[in-house]
């Protein structure tokens, strides 16, 4: 069953076209990879799927709702939940209050805080912070908090609407080594044990082969890949794209999920 299908997405600024005739699905439950070059078209496209830009042409099927043209909080709102490669929490807030800020809006309560907000869906805060390991650091000030747990806590933030769809953009910015694999061993096991689907954009190779169910790649606003890991690590046009002719991926075996924190 799909989730998302892009048909057809276009974008240009001026005389250049970002995105050109771009078109694929995200399976249910799919952990499906977006890469490429700078400027490859990438970080348009991504944000014509969650609403910052407006496409062009296209369409974009999220279930049965086309998303083309609408409002990030509108698509937050049908079940699509987003993080974002600098992530962002409220830094004079505690972590489960940032939790819970993301739980009112999704409720449609923001603009009704004369009742008491500390209170309000902490139970559900907390438990959207075991699941990402935060628990424990859930009343200490955000700003006091390492990088990487800043991002387990924007996860927590993002699964916040109960999404079936989440959309990463490159999430594992910023982080060391170590630090990036956790990360996503930890999406992928949300994503299984929920059947949440998730479309991410990444740098690290390493990240992308080791983890993604299927990888596509774009070079000049236009989809030149789509396959596995070693379907995409032997293509020769994406050897050409990243290394120019000749040059391979390393090799990068799949790491198995880690156990649950």
């Amino acid at each position: 069953m799909t989730d998302l299908s892009i048909r057809s997405l276009a974008k240009a600024f001026g005389g250049v076209r970002a995105v050109n005739d771009v078109s694929f699905e995200v399976a249910r439950g799919e952990f499906l990879a977006m890469i490429g070059p700078n400027g490859a078209g990438k970080s348009t496209c991504f944000n014509m799927i969650n609403g910052q830009l407006r496409p062009d042409s296209g369409e974009i099927w999220f279930e049965r709702a086309n998303l083309a043209g609408l409002a990030p909080r509108e698509i937050w709102r049908l079940g699509v939940g987003r993080t974002f490669q600098v992530a962002a929490t409220f830094g004079s807030m505690t972590v489960v209050e940032n939790v819970q800020m993301a739980l009112i809006s999704h409720a449609g309560e923001t603009y009704r805080l004369w009742k008491p907000a500390a209170s309000r869906y902490r139970a559900r805060a907390l438990e959207l912070l075991e699941q990402v390991g935060m628990k424990d650091a859930a009343d200490r000030a955000s700003r006091e908090l390492a990088y990487g747990d800043v991002k387990r806590v924007e996860l927590a933030m993002a699964l916040a609407n109960d999404p079936r769809l989440l959309l990463m953009d490159e999430p594992t910015a910023g982080m060391a080594p170590r630090e990036r694999n956790a990360l996503i061993a930890l999406v992928k096991r949300l994503v299984v044990e929920k059947g949440i689907s998730v479309l991410f954009t990444e740098h690290s190779m390493d990240v992308v082969f080791a983890h993604a169910d299927r990888i596509i790649v774009l070079a000049r606003g236009r989809l030149i890949a789509d396959g596995d890991a070693r379907t995409i690590r032997e293509h020769p046009k994406v050897q050409e794209v990243y290394f120019g002719t000749g040059k391979t991926f390393a090799r990068v075996e799949p790491k198995p999920l880690e156990p649950q924190p």
